[in-house]
């Protein structure tokens, strides 16, 4: 049987690791920082630190991995009710309950999603987040939102531009301090992509 003391541990060791990592990236970035920055920081020996992670750079990919799991789940629950609201009413009446699960996410991790989005952070992430909502999006399985025979554009320009325009207004709200809700950013977000940006500016009725 395993101690809870013993895994209670190791799970407040790592987030104190992935605190520092967070403060150091924002203070000097993330190519800048070494282990004995982040050791240092949270307050634990190197070779805590190494019972762990390889480097900076495994603690990253962990870090991320872990975010794209837990997105990963969220995407799967809300799936359904994505395709209800779709076929009934229009998102800008209810914002997607998936985008505004999304954000309650992004809003409980926002220290580290700003620091990984932000100049300072790791820009692969982003190509990672936008590939990951591409798969959600467009994937290979018989549920995809999208089907290939219904595109009006080529699919890898409107993937690039749905997870481009994504990102962007996650790191708006990330750097604004996130002064909406996040049902409120959701509603924002549902009414571009529903109506599009010509739409949303008031240009088009």
């Amino acid at each position: 049987m395993r101690d809870t003391n013993t895994d209670l541990r190791v799970i407040r060791t790592k987030e104190s690791i992935r605190n520092a990592l967070v403060e150091l990236i924002d203070e000097k970035g993330f190519e800048a920082i070494t282990v004995k920055d982040i050791t240092t920081r949270a307050k634990i020996n190197r070779g805590t630190f190494y019972a762990h992670f390889q480097d900076k750079f495994d603690l990253m990919t962990k870090c991320e991995d872990e975010i794209m799991l837990d997105l990963s789940r969220i995407v799967k629950q809300n799936f359904p009710s994505v395709i209800a609201a779709l076929e009934t009413d229009s998102p800008i009446v209810t914002p997607f309950s998936l985008t505004v699960s999304i954000f309650e996410y992004l809003n409980k991790n926002s220290e580290f999603m700003k620091a990984v989005l932000g100049p300072k952070g790791d820009l692969s992430f982003q190509t990672r987040l936008k590939e990951f909502m591409w798969e959600t999006l467009y994937g290979n399985n018989p549920n995809t939102l999208i089907k290939e025979e219904n595109l009006l554009v080529p699919g890898q320009y409107l993937a690039s531009y749905v997870g481009s325009a994504h990102i962007g207004v996650f790191q708006q709200w990330l750097n604004n301090g996130r002064k909406e809700s996040p049902q409120e950013i959701a509603r924002i977000l549902s009414t571009i992509m529903a109506n599009g940006p010509l739409f949303a500016a008031g240009l088009k009725k």
